[in-house]
């Protein structure tokens, strides 16, 4: 029974001991950090160990610690070339290209060395064959060192012809180095490998946009989408090719793609902005508005959708309402011309705000002194402003800018015309009563065409940075009635000759203040 008893005690003691170690074992096993940790305690010469601990560190973006763990990594193990990689890609995590590339060279010293005759993929881990990708990644953000990048990708894949990963990284260098075609065959070695990979497509489409095929593209992204109904970047790509095709019957298609793509990505502004676009081409007024609003909501500083909506408003005649809008982009962006030009016009044409409008164009001609568009138009605010030597010096620069512009050299004979017509009324001193009439008819034409200047104002156009843009054509319309007729000739004397002088210049300022609308 003493035994029994003692037996029971050891076999307590036991249990609770285990139990305790067990205990304290679950605290290492919390995380991978915690057990790798663990087991470092246990052994340090293991570099797998130093390796993984690294790891763990590194899936919680906590780099510098992961970069101690793997450079103890590479002391205690110096052949490993998964240790030295690990050390690259963490400096270039941290953005030491230097080191890092310090690293990759160290990691690729290691690599066995080719045996003629001999299949160098049976002797090389495939993993290790990423440090040349790992490498030519790195040294390819340096426009110098394309060819060298080049170099490693081509060395990665004689080492492994069937090195998938490398075809489609030297693919996207070609593009980068502006090779098409070169790229276009390495996707499709790459497609040999695998066609189930949507990437692979969708590449693919990206070199046929390069290579000005939009046909065998569209194929491709459609493919793309085959394998993978929600490829984002597929999606998207392809809606903007539909609609920038010029093909209305792509357009709904194009239109269901967006709106599924900003299903996938309800916080990107460039999807609403495009369906927004989409709308304008469908004349759906209201709808581009929404999408608009929608996309600036998104993003307040969205360039693009600040100035197309300034342009609907233009467009659809809600020009006081592109006002606040235009604002806003010339708040973000101070330099943005079209954005000036579009401001200035409405100012010039609904505000009738001559000053703001001429500050508009003087600050064009500030940024771009040859822009012809905004010099033109600052020359209309001279001719508003009854400047007509400052108008007509200005036209005559103008038009040195784009001699072949015939609406330029027209307002020009205008403003001309107008000099001469005055200069000949002020140089009459006794004239008799026909020659006052014709003076006033003479007034009447040349005011006349002072009209055409303010109508023949040029289109405002805008392109979209990633994408396209909407042109438009501003014409402002103005009642002229001067219709009064010429006082007939008199016989009277002089006295009476001088009179109807006076009374036809009057009349002829009366003319004026009407048609500039005073």
């Amino acid at each position: 029974s003493v035994l029994r008893k003692i037996s029971w005690v050891c076999l307590a003691a036991v249990l609770f001991t285990h139990a305790l170690k067990t205990l304290h074992r679950n605290w290492d096993w919390e995380s991978e950090y915690t057990l790798f940790m663990s087991a470092l305690k246990v052994n340090k010469n293991n570099a797998k160990l130093w390796n993984n601990v690294g790891h763990a560190l590194e899936n919680e973006k906590n780099f510098e610690r992961a970069l101690q763990f793997f450079i103890q990594a590479t002391q205690v193990q110096p052949d490993d070339i998964g240790a030295h990689m690990n050390v690259g890609r963490t400096y270039k995590n941290l953005n030491k290209t230097k080191e890092a590339e310090e690293s990759y060279m160290i990691a690729k010293s290691l690599m066995p060395q080719i045996i003629p005759g001999k299949k160098y993929a049976a002797r090389v881990a495939p993993n290790h064959l990423n440090v040349y990708i790992n490498l030519a990644n790195l040294i390819r953000a340096n426009e110098s060192r394309l060819e060298e990048a080049d170099q490693l990708y081509r060395q990665a894949i004689s080492m492994r012809p069937d090195f998938k990963q490398a075809y489609i990284s030297r693919g996207e260098l070609l593009l980068k180095m502006n090779k098409p075609l070169k790229a276009k065959e390495a996707y499709l070695r790459a497609l040999e490998l695998d066609r189930t990979n949507a990437d692979l497509w969708y590449n693919l489409a990206i070199v046929y946009i390069e290579l000005k095929d939009p046909t065998e593209a569209l194929k491709n992204f459609n493919r793309a989408l085959e394998l993978n109904p929600v490829h984002k970047l597929a999606l998207f790509n392809s809606a903007l090719l539909m609609q920038e095709s010029g093909d209305a019957r792509l357009r709904p298609e194009a239109k269901q793609r967006l709106l599924h793509y900003v299903k996938e990505e309800p916080q990107d502004a460039n999807g609403y902005f495009n369906l927004g676009m989409l709308a304008m081409d469908d004349k759906k007024d209201a709808e581009a508005e929404a999408w608009m609003k929608k996309a600036i909501s998104l993003q307040p500083n969205f360039r693009s959708a600040l100035f197309n909506l300034a342009l609907l408003y233009s467009q659809t005649s809600k020009e006081l309402m592109a006002l606040p809008v235009l604002e806003d982009l010339l708040r973000y962006y101070p330099d943005h011309t079209k954005g000036l030009i579009l401001k200035g016009d409405i100012l010039m044409n609904q505000k009738k705000d001559i000053v703001g409008a001429k500050k508009c164009f003087e600050r064009i001609l500030e940024l771009d002194p040859n822009n012809v568009q905004g010099k033109h138009n600052l020359c209309v605010v001279y001719f508003e402003e009854r400047d007509l030597i400052k108008a007509e010096k200005c036209l005559v620069e103008t038009l040195a800018l784009a001699p072949h512009e015939e609406y330029i050299q027209r307002h020009l004979n205008i403003v001309r015309s107008k000099i001469a017509s005055l200069s000949a009324t002020e140089q009459s001193s006794l004239p008799a009563d026909g020659t006052a009439t014709a003076a006033a008819e003479g007034k009447k034409k040349s005011l006349q065409n002072l009209k055409e200047v303010k109508n023949e104002q040029k289109t405002t156009q805008t392109t979209v940075d990633n994408n396209k843009g909407h042109s438009k054509n501003k014409k402002r319309t103005e009642k002229n009635n001067m219709d009064k007729e010429a006082p007939k000739k008199s016989t009277k004397e002089i006295k009476d000759i001088e009179k109807k002088r006076v009374a036809a210049l009057k009349r002829l300022e009366e003319i004026e203040r009407i048609l500039n609308g005073e």
